[in-house]
């Protein structure tokens, strides 16, 4: 007799259960994807049939037909008259190799790439995978953060009608803080961090602290628009460094850089970096705090993601290994706790007094109710689970898209393979241009973030990234799966000449 088939249990343990919203058809996909992703089912191996999985899960046939449908449009099964179901080969994808910026420096001169991304997406949109949109409600419970603002709006209510008095911000917040970096292996004490309005805002701080007009910031490549947006405003030159989609910074690179160019800074978040998604390795992170604190050259640490490796030590931060305080850790908890509450924090090691001077220069006092609303939720015991539960969600969502992009994007298409976090980048075929794969999709409501809003240079014109925090559902994976087929359009039917690209450098 064949072996028994697994059990399928429509509630898995905790760290991969499916998110409640999600309709029950979604939900049994999802376990079913799990299995397949575990190795419970192999490869050719037959499913429970549609009835028997209706039967066990107490739903219709028309449910668990939707549920195996699903799988098989992310390619994971393939069904087969009159004997059912069975588990598809996965395609493999390659990922991204080291990426090769131009070894010297930029002065940006060219519009902003924040306004331009936003610009990029119009209300109504069918699809958006830019990651500008209200992230899905389905990662986040609101009605927890409610319930703290409502209280701390009733405790501190006085506060509505007076100036915050505490320029670093409230002791409660820093405290919390303080607590929670302790799960990235640092040590901090309270009365050295200082609250702003959002991670940008306190990595604008740090640049501010350590930089003049004209000075070097060697960063990764590609790297985060926003920070090229920031060095643009601060007349500030642009290093990029070669960057690997899965070990992050070179570090020779960088050694060569600081040998042969006047870095006064290098802005780098080694722990999933955006838009790679790369992690340096532990030691990795050892030795660049020890090449530039050798060098007296800051590092300004984004640590906005680490979080999202809960219960992996390759969350620690390259801070942990700070004894000099030459690192400037900077960090917030819109990505794993609430987008709606953008506060931030830095603990900015020897220029502290700086930054905190700077904060209080440009009047950007923070507020007092979401500070402390901010400091409950994150003392609240159930903060790590919650991780565990987004960090699984986000897992499942990268799974599909990957199965996704290898069955419906062109050949020899390469995509990164984040251990964590909701975005992928992808590496097209040279003669696909992704603004103008853009412009085709925007045609049909599906946006994404080509790839030169990422670099100071003209690279990355064949790649994009896709982000997943927004709702994630059938319609969803069919505009994911609709980008793919219309780059194959592209390379097979090819532009008699092809469109600039929108943002040039100077």
């Amino acid at each position: 007799m064949p072996a028994p088939l697994p059990t399928l249990a429509l509630c898995p343990a905790p760290s991969v259960e499916p998110v409640p919203a999600l309709p029950l058809y979604q939900q049994i996909a999802q376990t079913l994807a799990q299995l397949i992703h575990s190795g419970a089912f192999k490869v050719g191996q037959r499913l429970p049939s549609v009835r028997a999985t209706a039967l066990t899960q107490g739903v219709s046939i028309s449910t668990a037909m939707q549920a195996y449908r699903q799988l098989e449009e992310q390619g994971l099964v393939q069904a087969r008259p009159k004997a059912g179901y069975f588990v598809k080969r996965a395609q493999r994808i390659a990922q991204p190799g080291l990426s090769a910026p131009p070894q010297r420096s930029f002065l940006l001169e060219r519009q902003s790439r924040s306004e331009a991304f936003a610009m990029l997406h119009q209300p109504g949109d069918r699809a958006t995978f830019g990651g500008f949109t209200p992230q899905s409600s389905e990662l986040f419970d609101e009605d927890r953060l409610r319930v703290a603002i409502g209280r701390a709006s009733r405790v501190h209510r006085h506060s509505l009608t007076e100036y915050n008095k505490a320029d670093a911000g409230r002791p409660a917040l820093r405290q919390a803080v303080a607590q929670r970096a302790l799960q990235l292996g640092c040590a901090l004490d309270a009365s050295d961090i200082v609250i702003t309005a959002s991670c940008t805002q306190a990595v604008s701080l740090c640049l501010r602290a350590v930089t003049q007009p004209g000075d070097v910031v060697a960063l990764e490549s590609p790297t985060f628009f926003g920070y090229l947006d920031l060095i643009e405003s601060l007349g500030l030159r642009v290093l990029e460094i070669p960057t690997h989609p899965a070990t992050g910074l070179s570090l020779p690179a960088l050694e060569l850089a600081l040998d042969t160019q006047p870095v006064r800074a290098v802005l780098a978040a080694p722990t999933l970096s955006n838009p790679l998604g790369s992690v340096m390795p532990l030691a990795a992170k050892q030795r660049l705090v020890r090449l530039l604190a050798q060098r007296r050259v800051p590092l300004i640490e984004d640590v906005v993601f680490n979080d999202l490796l809960s219960g992996d030590e390759r969350r620690k931060a390259a801070k942990a290994w700070d004894t000099e305080g030459n690192v400037m850790v900077c960090g917030s908890f819109a990505k794993t706790l609430t987008p709606g509450i953008r506060l931030g924090w830095v603990e900015a090691g020897r220029w502290r007094d700086a930054v905190a001077t700077h904060k209080r220069l440009q009047g950007a006092a923070t507020n007092v109710v979401l500070e402390e609303a901010l400091a409950d939720l994150l003392t609240q015991g159930s903060y790590e689970a919650h991780l565990r539960r987004l960090t699984a969600s986000m897992r499942q969502r990268r799974h599909e898209a990957r199965h996704l992009i290898a069955h419906h994007f062109p050949p020899g298409t390469r995509v990164s393979n984040p251990p964590s976090g909701d975005t992928l980048w992808l590496e097209l075929h040279p003669a696909i241009a992704s603004m103008d794969l853009f412009k085709r999709c925007a045609s049909e409501g599906i946006t994404f973030g080509p790839g030169e809003l990422f670099t100071a240079t003209d690279r990355y014109r064949n790649c994009l990234r896709l982000n997943f925090s927004g709702p994630w559902n059938a319609i969803t994976m069919q505009a994911l799966a609709r980008i793919g087929e219309i780059a194959r359009q592209m390379l097979e039917h090819p532009a008699a000449s092809p469109t600039p690209p929108v943002l040039r450098r100077a």
